[in-house]
């Protein structure tokens, strides 16, 4: 463990941040090994996987519960869902073990939980890496404004309100729209997040539940991972420049999504990365890798940073811009959420 007194290196750039990963399927933790998810996905592997991030020069990365994993299936074709509803108690149940499991990640003091924009810091060789936690799902609550709460109070500092369920607070991309947004305990809790200095999360949530969140909310508000789709593109999970634009004009960031959807090589993420910043700005890209959860991923390892970072300079971004979208914008959100400045 690193000497917290002496002087920290400086590899010539600022603060790196993974706004949204499950680094080596942290949301495995504690399930029994011959769980069916276990079986299909391989063993919980987290921290070694964080610990790799210093090696790519990242310094916080984000270790992200799954919500409604109780109850995934796989559709005919291929695409995530709730194959059932879920047992009393069993989201928040399943909820208890995932976070006993990430808390294990701290006990030695060898990896910094982040909790607040000033625990966002250059990272070395010689360093402990930083993890921040989030949900994917606000399944967990159960429909308890209160969990919001306990989850700030357990270190959690972002929620993405959905994932692959249709839950109590608002309609997915994936999954025809029931509620017509964000239902009214959804607003709730977007208001409870903003109260409490907590990141909103609008990945996987409709347009129309992306656009009541920004009504309601007084902080700016993240779509972790994604990116602009194509022409031509129907996939559901890709947004249009107009889905886009309305979270940047906002305040908003969008962490670049580096799926195996619509990109074969890191050399298209970073031309991807590029075309976000042309169409919502520099000031709201972010990096949101989805690791060891994401489909057909054209970035395995955060080792690969620095290859993002020299792609992107290819493509005549410059060192400025490159910090701000590898870390800068995320600690710019990050310190608007926790109560610097309300957006107006």
């Amino acid at each position: 463990m690193a000497d917290e007194n002496a002087e920290t290196p400086v590899l010539g750039h600022g603060p790196w941040v993974d706004v949204h990963s499950h680094p080596g399927r942290c949301f495995l933790g504690g399930l029994d090994p011959s769980s069916p998810f276990v079986a299909l996905l391989g063993a919980e592997e987290s921290r070694s996987r964080v610990w790799s991030s210093v090696e790519g020069e990242v310094a916080v990365v984000n270790a992200s519960t799954v919500g409604d994993l109780a109850v995934l299936g796989v559709r005919s074709d291929g695409g995530l869902h709730a194959s059932r509803p879920f047992e009393p108690g069993e989201a928040t149940q399943d909820h208890a073990r995932q976070m006993r499991a990430l808390g294990g990640l701290f006990t030695d003091g060898t990896i910094r939980p982040v909790l607040d924009p000033a625990d966002v810091r250059p990272v070395a060789p010689g360093t402990e890496p930083g993890v921040f936690l989030s949900c994917e799902g606000g399944d967990f609550l159960d429909g308890r404004l209160g969990g919001v709460a306990d989850a700030h109070a357990a270190g959690i500092r972002a929620v993405t309100l959905v994932h692959y369920r249709v839950n109590e607070l608002g309609d997915i991309q994936t999954e025809d729209a029931v509620h017509g947004g964000l239902t009214g305990f959804g607003r709730e809790v977007v208001t409870e997040m903003n109260r409490l200095g907590m990141i909103v999360d609008l990945a996987h949530a409709t347009f129309a539940a992306t656009v009541a969140a920004l009504e309601v909310s007084t902080r700016p508000i993240m779509i972790s991972h994604s990116h602009l789709a194509r022409p031509g593109s129907t996939h559901p999970r890709l947004l249009s420049e107009e889905h886009a634009r309305v979270v940047a004009d906002a305040g908003g960031l969008i962490g670049a999504w580096p799926a195996g959807i619509e990109l074969t090589t890191l050399t298209e993420y970073c031309e991807e990365i590029c075309r976000l910043v042309d169409v919502v700005g520099v000031d709201h890209v972010a990096i949101g890798t989805d690791l060891d959860a994401n489909y057909r991923p054209v970035l395995t390892d955060y080792r690969q940073f620095p290859q993002v970072a020299s792609g992107l300079a290819d493509l005549q971004m410059s060192s400025t811009e490159i910090d701000q979208v590898l870390g800068g914008n995320f600690v710019t959100l990050f310190t608007a959420v926790t109560g610097a400045q309300p957006r107006t």
